[in-house]
């Protein structure tokens, strides 16, 4: 059973820094994209940034310059250091998994971890 266990959310003020980690474990080796998502209330899921297994990076425009994302393979892990932290990154962050193989294509998700920037 896959499980993606996630670290690091909390209350910070506007400007200030967390780190977010993000561990899989079950019975896959590794993971076609590793990355974490986030979800305001009221609207949709959205991708913050992402890593492949040839360490592209995808990252949202928000994210950027801000916002750094890291995945060690070997040890299965992606990490969110996040920066110049703004009200509006207040979210529930969600560690995000992608397996891809012929004929099989599955997500999964952490249980998600609550980040809130105070003015």
């Amino acid at each position: 059973q896959v499980q993606l266990a996630e670290s690091g959310g909390g209350l910070v003020q506007t400007g200030g820094s967390l780190r977010l980690s993000c561990t899989a474990s079950g019975p896959f080796r590794n993971y076609n994209v590793m990355g974490w998502y986030r979800q305001s209330p009221g609207k949709q899921r959205e991708l913050v940034a992402s890593v492949g297994s040839s360490r592209t990076k995808n990252i949202a425009d928000f994210a950027k310059g801000r916002f750094r994302i890291t995945r060690d393979i070997a040890k299965m892990t992606v990490d969110l250091q996040m920066s110049s932290l703004k009200p509006e990154d207040t979210a529930v962050y969600y560690c995000y998994a992608l397996s891809v193989s012929v004929g099989y294509r599955q997500e999964y998700w952490g249980q998600g971890t609550q980040v809130t920037v105070s003015s």
